[in-house]
């Protein structure tokens, strides 16, 4: 998996850019490295400059439909509340799935647990559980009578988002005491160097750092315990914790700036993204996925399939369908 290069942060940062036509790109960290991966790319085969930015899913859409960018990456479906913001600005979109990802519930290795239910899980992060659920048996009595420490994407992530969504059942409600945060690295390290730690984030991140942190499997609907993995994400197999990610881009800078078009041709080429977004550590929709993307461009094809927010179940045929 790629990690945020020292070039990719400084293009980050406000007032430090290329030229004013550099093609514009923000959203989610968990979308991130794929956007690095093909703005890399696209900037060694083209000489075109791409600035990639990281303000979170939340954040980059309200760049987005300010039209501060062309692109935005999430790691969530677009909510009405945003889908209206654009609207308001007269901000069309397109909606590309990009990749699937899977959200891995972490502990420390020295943790003896191997496997939690969904219902433990919210009984953890759920908004009634600040205060009063603060050790590891009150989840379960066969669990280790230590503290409960709880880490966690933040608030303005579209991992918080999703997650919260599908464990919880109400997307952004949960307790407040976690330790929040959009760098990764902060949940890692956490959970790493704590015993009593817990943590969720994306897969991907989590492969990187096997043996320093533990991916439990999940239970889902009182189901057998299943592993975060591609493979099982692919198969549909690991619920709820399976996500598709996305781009979303500006109709209107597709048509009125042409290195906006040629990028957008160029991320959605089955011919190397493919093998791009599988570098990342995400796994790649299938090159049909890829082929409906490039029509959806050439068609301008506008809009969202998901009416407003997440949806738990989202398989790769989904996505297509939808294309």
């Amino acid at each position: 998996m790629r990690t945020p290069t020292l070039t990719a942060i400084a293009l980050a940062l406000p007032g430090v850019g290329f030229a004013q036509d550099a093609v514009q790109v923000d959203g989610s960290s968990t979308v991130f490295p794929v956007s690095e991966a093909f703005a890399e790319e696209y900037q060694i085969s083209t000489g075109n400059r791409v600035v990639v930015g990281v303000s979170g899913t939340g954040g980059g859409f309200k760049k987005f439909c300010r039209g501060e960018t062309s692109f935005s990456g999430a790691s969530r479906p677009i909510k009405t509340e945003e889908a209206e913001l654009c609207a308001e600005n007269g901000i069309e979109f397109l909606e590309m799935p990009v990749a699937m990802d899977a959200l891995a519930v972490i502990v420390n290795p020295e943790n003896p647990i191997t496997c939690m239910s969904v219902e433990e899980l919210k009984t953890a992060y759920e908004t009634e559980a600040q205060g009063k659920i603060d050790n590891w048996n009150q989840l379960n009595p066969e669990y280790p009578d230590q503290t409960l420490t709880l880490f966690g994407a933040g608030t303005d992530s579209g991992t918080y988002d999703y997650f919260t969504f599908a464990i919880i059942g109400e997307e952004g409600a949960s307790r407040g005491d976690f330790t929040a945060t959009e760098d990764d690295n902060i949940t890692i390290q956490g959970v790493s160097t704590d015993p009593d730690a817990i943590g969720f984030l994306g897969l991907a991140y989590v492969e990187e750092n096997r043996g320093r942190v533990k991916p439990l499997e999940i239970s889902y609907n009182g189901g057998e315990c299943v592993e975060p993995s591609t493979e099982n994400a692919a198969s549909g197999t690991y619920q709820p914790l399976t996500r598709p990610l996305f781009m979303y881009v500006n109709k209107a800078h597709l048509d009125e700036k042409p290195n906006v078009e040629d990028f957008a041709k160029f991320f959605f080429d089955p011919a190397h993204a493919i093998d791009l977004v599988a570098s990342t550590g995400y796994l790649a929709l299938p090159e049909a996925a890829f082929v409906a993307a490039e029509a959806k461009i050439a068609a301008r094809q506008t809009g969202s399939f998901f009416d407003g927010g997440s949806k738990v179940g989202v398989t790769p045929d989904d996505l297509l369908a939808a294309n």
